[in-house]
């Protein structure tokens, strides 16, 4: 389980250095792709719970660090996300297109979800996306569309990434 989300987060680290940096460049309504949570849900599904938490709090910490975000919101979101995702261990067969199309798009509306949530909880302290605006919209659409060829890579990596018992 450490290999396992150790290689999670050497890869989560690439992915938030690409989003930060050349994804920025080509933003669409400063809106990339969240490649940290697609390997998140990724190392969570074919490894279970423990492993998607760990990988979904280390990834998250890192964002926080990187980001202008509230020390810990990530981590607290990534690591409820990665242990839902590990519950779905083994649940459905992980096909190339299909299944990493609605895991990351139901990660991405559970991220707003707990985004809103804790804005409301947090009386305004915690940014949320605005339903009006295109933002969550198209950051969804992209996590959709980039998914297959994001499990894709992270398939071809899989001897790092998989547990022995992993699908």
């Amino acid at each position: 389980m450490v290999k396992n989300a150790a290689w999670a987060l050497v890869f989560s680290l690439a992915a938030a250095l690409l989003q930060s940096t050349l994804f920025r460049r080509i933003a669409f309504y400063y809106t990339v792709p969240d490649l940290t949570l697609g390997i998140v849900v990724y190392s969570a599904y074919i490894n279970g719970v423990m492993t998607g938490q760990v990988t979904g709090f280390f990834s998250g910490l890192m964002l926080d660090f990187i980001s202008n975000a509230p020390l810990g919101l990530n981590a607290l979101i990534r690591t409820v996300t990665g242990a839902l995702a590990g519950l779905l261990r083994g649940t459905f067969f992980l096909d190339t297109v299909f299944l990493p199309m609605i895991l990351c798009g139901a990660a991405t509306l559970f991220k707003a979800l707990m985004l809103f949530l804790l804005h409301l909880l947090l009386a305004g302290a915690v940014p949320c996306y605005p339903l009006a605006a295109p933002t969550l919209w198209i950051e969804l659409m992209f996590n959709i569309l980039s998914a297959p060829v994001l499990f894709g890579l992270l398939k071809m990596f899989q001897p790092l990434l998989a547990g022995k018992g992993g699908v």
